[in-house]
C-alpha cells in the first residue's frame, strides 16, 4: 500500500502489495474500561515477490507489554517501536508473532479503536482504527481469517460479541466469563468489531435462499431494546431483497446489530457484527418521526448490503473507497425504491446531490471520486464518495440496462470474492459481461467536478438542430478535464404534445431514449418538422450533470403538464422555482406558472401526498447558493422567503383544505398512505403558520399529536415562526423527553435551526448548559452541525459571530474527537463564494485556526480550505 511521501500525501501511484501477509489472526481480550489487555498471535508470511523486506506493523499509542517471535521472547534490540509503527528487521521466513498490549478504552474520546460508551465497550475501526487496538498491518488488502476470544467480568459484561460465528462460551474464575468467535472469511482489520456489556436483544431466525439457518439479532441496552423491533424487520427485508435482486445470500450463522449512543459515524458494516449509531436503530412512534423510520430502514439496508459490496469483496486500498460506498449507496437506494416509491427516492437523492454534493464539487474541498492523493483518508468520507459515487453506478446501469448490469455484478462478485478489488476490476467485470468498452467511463471516477451540459437550439427550414457541449470546470489539482461518456435522455414533443419518435442525424451514439455523448461537442438534427418542438432533457436525472438550456416559463409549464413521470414533474417545478428566484426566466411568468402548478397538485386528490410534499419543498438555500457565482446570504434568504410568502397567500385556501382533509389518514400507523398524509399535512402547516403565526393550528397539532412526526413538526412551526406558544411548547417537549438523548437532540436541532441571526446566541447558550456533551457526536451534530449546515441566517450572521462560534468549537473539539471537528470545518467549504464582508469574516475565522489544530484530520481540511 502507499505510504506518505515527503509532501505529506499518500499517492495512488505509490501503491505496492503488502510485503508481509497475515494468514490467520488470533486475538484475546481481557476487557476492562480502564485497562484492557490485548494478546495477538499473527501467522505471517513474506511476499515472495518482495524478498528481504522488514516486517512493519501499525500500532498507535499502544503500551507494549510482551513480544515473542516463534515463541522466543524478543529484547528491545530486536525491534523498534516509535508510537506509530513496530519494526522487526529479523524475520525473513514464515513466522508467528505474538504481542500483548495495554489500551485504555475509557480515555478514548476519539471513538476510534476500542472505547467506552456508557456501560458498553465498543469498537470502530474504519478506516484506520484497528491500529489503536493491537499491532497489525492495518490496510484493507491484508485479509486474514480470525479467531477472537473475549474475557470480562460477567456481571458488568454479560454479552460478549465479535465478528463471525459463535465458537463457544464458558465461565471462568472470579466471576469472569469467556466467549469465542470464528470468522472463516478473509477479512481486513477495518471490519473487525467487538461489543461487550449489558445488552438485550430482539431476535428472529430464517433460512436463506441457499438453505442456511441464520439468527438475526438487534441488541441495545435494556431501556432501549423495546425500540429495536423496526430495525430487526429492516434487517430481514434487506436480506431477502439482496437474495432476490442481486442473488446474494448471507454467509454466516448469525447476524448481529448493536445500537451505540456514542458513535462518530452513522453505522459500520463489520463482518457479522454491525455497530450502529443508536439514532439509526431505536424507534417507536412516540419518539421517532416517519423520516427516522425510513432512515433506519435505509441505513440498515446499506450496512447489511455491504456484506457483499465491501466485505466479501473489499478494497485494495483506500483510494477505491467508492467501490464499496458508492456501489452500496446505489444498492440501498434501489432497495428503498423497490420497497416504497421509486420517484420519491430519486427526488431525495437528487435534492441531496444538487444542494450539497454539487457545492462540494465546486468548493475548496472538491476531489475526484477516486482521488490520486490524500493526506488523511478519514476526510474522504464525503458526499462525493457516497452520493456521486452512487450516481456513477446508476449511470453505468443506465448505459448497460438492467440485464447486462446484473450480469456484470454477478461477474464482479464471482471474480473478486475474497479479494481486495479496484475500480478497474469493477469496470472490467461489466465490460466483459456487456461487451462494452468502458475505458472512457473511468473518467467519471478520476475527474473531479460536476460536468455541465450546454444545449443550444436552432430551428430553420424544418430542421431542428441541437448543439450539445460538455465542460467540467477546474477543481483543485485538475485544471483541464477530458470529455466524459454521458447518456443524455431526451424527448421532443410537437405542438399537440405528442412525442416525436424520429431519430436525429448525429455524430453521437444513438440510444432508444436519447444519445450517448462521447466528445466535447455533438450535433443532433431532426428534419422535416413543421414547427419547433418542445424538448426535454436528462429525464430521471440519468446523468449527474448541470444542464443549461434556454426555456421560457411557459415552456416549463407546458412540459410539466405533459410529463407523466413524477420525478420529471418535480424537477420541472424546481426549475420554475429556481428561475423565479435566480433569474433566467421572466420572474412574474415563472411565479405565476409555479403557483398554478402547485395549486393543481393541491387540488388533485389522486396525487400521492408525499409527492405533493416534495413539490411544495422549493429549492433550499444550499441548492440556490450553489447555483450562483456569489452568495449574498441575507438577500438570497429574503428572496426565497418573499416568494414562499406570496405563494402561500395565493394558495392559502387549498393548503387549508388539504390540511383538514388528510387528518383521518394521517392518524394511522407506519403504512405508506399514513406517512404520506402526515408529510403533506406538516408541509401545509408550515406554509400556513408562516402566513399567520398567531393561528391556532400549530398549537392544536402540538397539543393533540399522537406521534412524534406530528408533534415535532408542530414544534418546529411554533419555534421557527415565533408563534405565541413557542417557549411553552419547547419547555413541555424538553421536560417530557429529558431522559432520552435522541429525542433531546431533536428539540436542540429545532432551536439551532430557527431562522434568525439571534440563534447564534441561543446556540452559545446551549453550549454553556448541561445539554452540551462535546464527547457525544450526535449532540455535537444537533447543536453545531444543525446550526452551521441548516441555519444560513445564524451561521452567516453579518457580524461574523456565527463563523467565530463554529471555528472556536472546531478548535475545542479537535482534542476530543478529530473526525467530528473536521466534519464541522466542512461547513466552510464554499466560503470563497460569499459576498462582501462575509467572505473576509469567514476567512478570518479560518485563518485564526492556523497552527492551533492538533489533529492531522483538521489540519488537512484547514489547509485545503485556505489553499495551503
Amino acid at each position: 500500500m502507499s505510504v506518505p511521501r515527503d509532501d505529506g500525501f499518500v499517492h495512488l501511484a505509490d501503491y505496492t502489495p503488502p510485503a508481509w501477509r497475515i494468514l490467520h489472526a488470533e486475538l484475546a481480550f481481557e476487557l476492562d474500561p480502564d485497562d484492557t489487555q490485548v494478546s495477538a498471535r499473527l501467522q505471517l508470511e513474506p511476499d515472495p515477490a518482495q524478498p528481504g523486506q522488514v516486517l512493519v506493523l501499525d500500532g498507535v499509542d499502544l503500551e507494549l507489554v510482551d513480544i515473542r517471535l516463534d515463541g522466543r521472547a524478543l529484547s528491545p534490540a530486536d525491534y523498534a517501536y516509535d508510537g506509530r509503527h513496530l519494526r522487526l528487521p529479523g524475520p525473513r521466513q514464515p513466522c508467528v508473532l505474538e504481542t500483548r498490549v495495554r489500551i485504555r478504552p475509557a480515555a478514548n474520546t476519539r471513538l476510534e479503536g476500542l472505547y467506552r460508551s456508557g456501560a458498553l465497550l465498543l469498537t470502530q475501526c474504519e478506516a484506520q482504527g484497528f491500529r489503536r487496538i493491537t499491532f497489525f498491518a492495518d490496510r484493507p488488502d491484508v485479509m486474514p481469517r480470525w479467531r477472537i476470544v473475549l474475557r470480562a467480568p460477567k456481571a458488568a459484561y454479560p454479552v460478549l460479541l465479535a465478528n463471525g460465528n459463535p465458537a463457544g462460551t464458558r465461565d471462568l474464575d472470579d466471576g469472569r466469563h469467556e466467549a469465542a468467535w470464528d470468522n472463516p472469511h478473509p477479512t481486513p482489520a477495518y471490519l473487525f468489531a467487538i461489543a461487550a456489556g449489558p445488552l438485550e436483544r430482539v431476535s428472529t431466525a430464517l433460512d436463506t435462499a441457499e438453505g442456511r439457518r441464520v439468527e438475526l439479532n438487534v441488541w441495545a441496552e435494556a431501556a432501549d431494546v423495546a425500540r429495536c423491533a423496526y430495525a430487526l424487520g429492516a434487517v430481514e427485508r434487506s436480506l431477502r431483497w439482496d437474495e432476490q435482486r442481486f442473488g446474494r445470500c448471507y454467509d454466516l450463522d448469525v447476524f448481529n446489530v448493536v445500537a451505540a449512543q456514542d458513535f462518530t459515524m452513522g453505522a459500520m458494516e463489520n463482518k457479522g457484527l454491525n455497530i450502529f449509531n443508536a439514532r439509526y436503530i431505536l424507534a417507536d412512534e412516540a419518539t421517532a418521526t416517519d423520516a427516522d423510520f425510513l432512515a433506519i430502514e435505509s441505513v440498515v439496508a446499506h450496512e447489511y448490503l455491504h456484506n457483499w459490496s465491501g466485505n466479501r469483496v473489499t478494497l485494495r486500498d483506500w483510494f477505491q473507497l467508492s467501490l464499496k460506498e458508492g456501489l452500496t449507496v446505489f444498492r440501498d437506494s434501489e432497495f428503498s425504491a423497490d420497497l416504497h416509491s421509486r420517484a420519491l427516492k430519486r427526488i431525495e437523492a437528487v435534492r441531496l446531490l444538487r444542494g450539497r454534493q454539487f457545492a462540494e464539487d465546486a468548493g475548496a474541498l472538491a476531489h475526484a471520486v477516486r482521488p490520486d492523493r490524500y493526506r488523511e483518508i478519514s476526510n474522504f468520507y464525503t458526499l462525493t464518495i457516497y452520493e456521486k459515487g452512487a450516481e456513477i453506478v446508476r449511470l453505468l446501469h443506465t448505459l448497460l440496462g438492467e440485464t447486462a448490469f446484473r450480469a456484470g455484478m454477478d461477474r464482479y462478485f464471482a471474480d473478486n470474492d475474497g479479494r481486495a478489488a479496484t475500480l478497474e476490476d469493477f469496470l472490467a467485470a461489466h465490460a466483459a459481461a456487456s461487451g462494452r468498452d468502458l475505458s472512457q467511463f473511468m473518467r467519471w471516477y478520476t475527474q473531479g467536478g460536476t460536468p455541465e451540459l450546454r444545449i443550444h437550439a436552432d430551428f430553420s427550414g424544418g430542421d431542428y438542430r441541437l448543439v450539445v457541449e460538455q465542460h467540467t470546470p477546474p477543481t483543485p489539482g485538475q485544471d483541464t478535464k477530458a470529455p466524459l461518456l454521458i447518456p443524455l435522455r431526451l424527448a421532443l414533443h410537437d405542438a399537440q404534445g405528442r412525442a416525436i419518435t424520429a431519430a436525429p442525424r448525429t455524430d453521437a451514439r444513438l440510444r432508444d431514449d436519447g444519445v450517448e455523448l462521447l466528445a466535447a461537442r455533438h450535433e443532433l438534427v431532426w428534419s422535416g418538422l413543421p414547427a419547433p418542438p418542445l424538448a426535454a432533457f436528462n429525464q430521471g436525472f440519468a446523468a449527474p450533470v448541470k444542464l443549461h438550456f434556454d426555456y421560457s416559463a411557459d415552456e416549463l409549464a407546458r412540459l410539466a403538464r405533459l410529463e407523466r413521470d413524477p420525478f420529471n414533474r418535480w424537477d420541472l417545478v424546481q426549475r420554475l422555482a429556481t428561475g423565479a428566484l435566480l433569474g433566467g426566466l421572466d420572474p412574474a411568468a415563472a411565479e405565476s406558472a409555479l403557483s398554478d402548478a402547485l395549486a393543481d397538485l393541491l387540488d388533485d386528490d389522486a396525487a400521492d401526498p408525499a409527492f405533493v410534499t416534495e413539490c411544495l419543498a422549493l429549492p433550499d438555500f444550499d441548492t440556490l447558493a450553489e447555483a450562483v457565482d456569489e452568495v449574498d446570504v441575507d438577500a438570497l434568504v429574503a428572496r426565497r422567503e418573499d416568494l414562499v410568502m406570496r405563494l402561500t397567500e395565493n394558495l392559502a385556501a387549498p393548503l387549508s383544505t388539504r390540511y383538514a382533509a388528510l387528518a383521518g389518514v394521517a392518524a394511522g400507523g407506519l403504512d405508506g398512505p399514513a406517512m404520506a398524509a402526515r408529510a403533506l399535512r406538516n408541509a401545509c402547516l408550515a406554509w400556513l403558520t408562516r402566513l399567520d403565526p398567531t393561528a391556532a393550528q400549530a398549537q392544536a397539532q402540538f397539543d393533540r399529536a399522537a406521534n412524534m412526526t406530528a408533534r415535532l413538526a408542530a414544534l418546529r412551526c411554533l419555534v421557527h415562526f415565533d408563534a405565541p406558544g413557542a417557549e411553552a411548547a419547547l419547555e413541555s417537549f424538553r421536560v417530557a423527553h429529558r431522559d432520552d438523548p435522541l429525542v433531546t437532540d431533536k428539540w436542540i436541532a429545532v432551536v439551532a435551526t430557527r431562522p434568525h441571526p439571534e440563534t447564534r446566541d441561543a446556540v452559545a447558550a446551549l453550549m454553556d448548559s448541561p445539554w452540551w456533551k462535546p464527547a457525544n457526536p450526535n449532540r455535537v451534530r444537533a447543536v453545531l452541525g444543525s446550526f452551521a449546515r441548516s441555519n444560513p441566517l445564524g451561521f452567516h450572521r453579518r457580524d461574523g459571530a456565527g463563523y467565530q462560534l463554529v471555528a472556536g468549537q472546531v478548535r475545542a473539539l479537535d482534542t476530543v474527537n478529530p473526525q467530528v471537528a473536521a466534519r464541522l470545518l466542512g461547513a466552510f467549504e464554499s466560503w470563497r463564494k460569499l459576498a462582501g464582508p462575509a467572505r473576509a469574516q469567514a476567512g478570518a475565522a479560518l485563518s485564526a485556526l492556523r497552527g492551533k489544530l492538533a489533529s492531522p484530520d483538521s489540519r488537512d481540511l484547514l489547509a485545503r480550505l485556505l489553499d495551503t
